[in-house]
């Protein structure tokens, strides 16, 4: 079905790093619009193990075969990306009843900030649902096999970044 309209709409998250649920996520969206921005958000309060440029490079590699994806990264206000980008609103994943009040607060603050700007809450698939960037850190930190949850390109570059911290 189509609208006859051009519809853009934001994936934000920090993505440290990027898991096979966010990638579900974003085939998901994919689906349901002509353009998805998987936006990196800078997150510096989160201390990311990945840097935003590595994020933002990991991001683009893992998704290249997707032809209506674009990744960025982003420092400012959600909202004001929203609008730069023009899109419509953003996607946000939530894989347990926890993840809603979370994700509430923050559709009702854009909202607030952009009446305009709709949020959209996905679920992954179920096998993934359990999957959490953190987790999968932690998995690698302690030289576990993260391979179910990640691409290989991930999973490569959270054990070389483990071992350039002297992690290991």
């Amino acid at each position: 079905m189509t609208t006859g309209r051009y519809k853009t709409v934001v994936y934000p998250g920090t993505f440290d790093p990027i898991t096979n649920g966010h990638i579900d996520l974003v085939h998901r969206a994919c689906h349901l619009f002509d353009f998805v921005v998987v936006a990196v958000a800078a997150s510096p309060r989160k201390k990311p193990l990945f840097s935003l440029d590595e994020r933002v490079a990991l991001c683009r590699e893992v998704l290249q075969d997707v032809p209506n994806v674009a990744v960025c990264g982003f420092d400012c206000l959600l909202a004001t990306l929203v609008e730069e980008k023009g899109a419509c609103g953003v996607v946000r994943g939530i894989r347990a009843v926890s993840d809603f009040e979370y994700e509430f607060q923050l559709a009702n603050m854009n909202r607030a900030l952009a009446p305009a700007m709709e949020s959209l809450f996905l679920t992954p698939s179920e096998h993934f649902s359990f999957i959490s960037s953190s987790l999968v850190k932690e998995i690698a930190l302690l030289n576990g096999d993260v391979q179910k949850f990640v691409p290989k390109e991930v999973e490569a570059a959270l054990r070389q970044k483990y071992l350039d911290l002297g992690a290991r």
